[in-house]
């Protein structure tokens, strides 16, 4: 009888957020499957369990996908986890699930950390409906058809930030979208977390103003969509527009030249409205 493989999320920062159910898996099946078998080495040791693990990332061939599916047709079960997060979300993991799957092999996914759905938990922004987008295309041209097709999507999206890219990619994505409210997120569950809210290019000019030790991190960012056909604030007052604005991290000047923007009145008419 075949085994079973399990989809264990593993911590994206604070080692507390491991469940109960993720290390009694770990500690039952036959073998582990890890994207980087040191880090997944690590956190066996700290969860102090003893399990034999192979290697299996973006750069594994289709012989490492058969391997892993042969023993667990042979019946042993499998763990596979990521260095952080859910395991096959924009993660090399798809290829060997989609595999298991078309070999019937028993696939148990479990519940447990997830950095889209932290991040945009924590957002302020419209959770209703989201799109995640995972990674943009490192390629110029890849990257701005993306935001091209993201221009027009009306749900709030999660896109994943190297500190590298983020200046850019904001600069970039404000240029094609506009002020749009967003909040990028560093280090979600670690101890240096830190959120940075405004719109578009006032987040690139924070984060642009950090120094290059305080760069470093991993960064999520979640953005407002498209609304520009379903206007979000017709029925707002100019304060409570403002007020909008505000709670999602602005200040109150710039909050008022947000809000005139979308309302195409000046600034100043803003202020005097709010000010009265």
């Amino acid at each position: 009888m075949a085994g079973i493989l399990y989809i264990v999320p593993t911590p994206i920062g604070n080692l507390g957020d491991i469940t109960q159910r993720a290390r009694e898996t770990l500690a039952t099946v036959d073998f582990v499957a890890a994207e980087d078998t040191r880090v997944g080495g690590k956190l066996l040791m700290l969860l102090d369990i003893k399990k034999p693990l192979v290697s299996y990332h973006e750069h594994s061939n289709k012989n490492a996908i058969d391997a892993i599916c042969r023993r667990i047709l042979d019946g042993e079960s499998c763990a596979l986890i990521t260095d952080a997060g859910t395991p096959a979300v924009s993660d090399p993991g798809e290829k060997l699930v989609a595999a298991a799957v078309e070999q019937s092999i028993p696939v148990c996914a479990l519940p447990g950390a997830c950095a889209a759905v932290t991040a945009i938990s924590a957002s302020g922004l419209s959770s209703r409906r989201f799109c995640f987008e995972g990674f943009l295309p490192e390629n110029n041209r890849e990257r701005k058809e993306r935001l091209e097709e993201l221009k027009q999507e009306k749900r709030t999206f999660i896109i994943y930030v190297s500190p590298h890219d983020a200046e850019n990619y904001l600069q970039e994505m404000a240029s094609f979208f506009g002020e749009r409210p967003c909040v990028l997120m560093k280090e979600l569950t670690k101890v240096h977390e830190r959120h940075f809210r405004g719109t578009l290019s006032q987040v690139a000019e924070n984060f642009k103003q950090l120094t290059p030790p305080e760069k470093k991190g991993e960064y999520v960012l979640v953005c407002e969509g498209n609304s520009q056909s379903d206007i979000f604030w017709q029925d707002m007052t100019v304060e409570q527009h403002v007020e909008h604005y505000i709670a999602l991290g602005l200040s109150k000047m710039d909050a008022c030249k947000q809000v005139g923007r979308d309302r195409g009145i000046g600034k100043s008419e803003i202020y005097k409205v709010v000010n009265r």
